[in-house]
């Protein structure tokens, strides 16, 4: 997508102007992947001959992102709008995806055989099903067809209800894609808005009861037996400005918790989530433990909320020395 956002923390058009990036849930983590040192390919729906997509899969090269695979048909490219939160004003976003042209993909439209050729691992969230009843269709597919070819599924359910307006609720739509998945990723108002899984935890409060996330991760693997893992993000809001960060992985076999990180200042938490997700297959693939690959994709995240837009830009290395206690913000010459 095209992501327009105000200078600074200014409100829309207090100024103006809109400072132009690129953006999107999978994309987001494709970067992330990439950047962290994994080879990294991303597909999608895009219009035909447009200087706007072509500048977009140009940035995706430049992040070592392949770009390849990208379908190029009829419909436009999606928009969205970003006001930046500061203290106790929240982020607003506004959606302009209709008539996109992945919301108007559908199945068979993609070769998934082409696709998938080579690689071992597919991540999805569920802002793409979200668009339309097409797009969940070839979502579907795309998980299905992921699993025959023996591929790892993740997914970050990514519940947006701005985005739910094509007549299916999330958890129509969810609940049956997930059923393919192999590593989940959410926060604990996902798991209740697109799983419909209910936890006693008031996720306005800022407060965050552990025992209750290993509940709700216990909850989702027994509700869909194909999971190995189930990652939740645990996010203390106190003030746009101000979150509390950390992370749990359940794995079937033990119940983890990451360090946590106080998060002051912050300059962008559009795309933290998805960093988070791309440290976690980062992680899980070229790391010794589940624990490491958690603590990994918490420090990726707690850092990509330092940069403004939504992708990430730091490397594996500069994510390891926060893990060693390297977050002094002390300049380093």
């Amino acid at each position: 997508m095209l992501r327009l956002a105000p200078p600074g923390f200014e409100r829309f058009l207090q100024s103006p102007q809109f400072v132009a990036t690129f953006g999107g849930g999978e994309a987001n983590v494709a970067v992330a992947v990439a950047g962290f040192g994994l080879p990294a390919r991303y597909v999608t729906v895009l219009p035909p001959a447009n200087p706007i997509v072509d500048a977009f899969i140009a940035e995706m090269r430049r992040f070592n992102v392949d770009p390849t695979h990208i379908l190029r048909q009829k419909g436009r490219f999606g928009i969205y709008f970003v006001e930046p939160g500061a203290n106790q004003r929240p982020s607003k976003v506004v959606y302009d995806r209709d008539h996109s042209a992945i919301a108007l993909a559908k199945p068979g439209d993609i070769d998934w055989d082409k696709t998938f050729d080579g690689a071992t691992w597919f991540h999805i969230t569920g802002i793409t099903p979200a668009l339309s009843q097409s797009a969940a269709d070839l979502a579907i597919e795309s998980v299905k067809k992921a699993t025959e070819k023996g591929l790892t599924v993740s997914c970050d359910l990514n519940y947006r209800k701005n985005l739910w307006k094509y007549g299916k609720s999330s958890q129509e739509v969810m609940s049956e894609l997930f059923r393919y998945v192999d590593v989940g990723i959410a926060n604990e108002e996902d798991c209740q808005k697109a799983l419909g899984i209910q936890v006693d935890v008031d996720v306005h409060s800022g407060k965050l009861e552990r025992d209750q996330y290993r509940k709700l991760a216990e909850t989702v693997l027994e509700s869909y037996p194909r999971l190995k893992s189930m990652a939740i993000t645990l996010r203390e809001s106190k003030s746009a400005s101000h979150n509390g960060w950390s992370a749990c992985l359940h794995d079937r076999k033990e119940f983890l918790l990451s360090r946590h990180y106080e998060i002051t200042h912050i300059v962008d938490r559009v795309g933290g989530g998805d960093c988070f997700a791309g440290g976690l297959v980062y992680g899980l693939n070229a790391l010794q433990s589940h624990q490491e690959a958690l603590e990994f994709a918490v420090a990726a995240s707690c850092l990509k909320h330092s940069i403004p837009g939504d992708f990430n830009r730091f490397t594996a290395d500069e994510v390891h020395a926060l893990i060693k206690g390297g977050g002094s913000g002390r300049v380093q010459r």
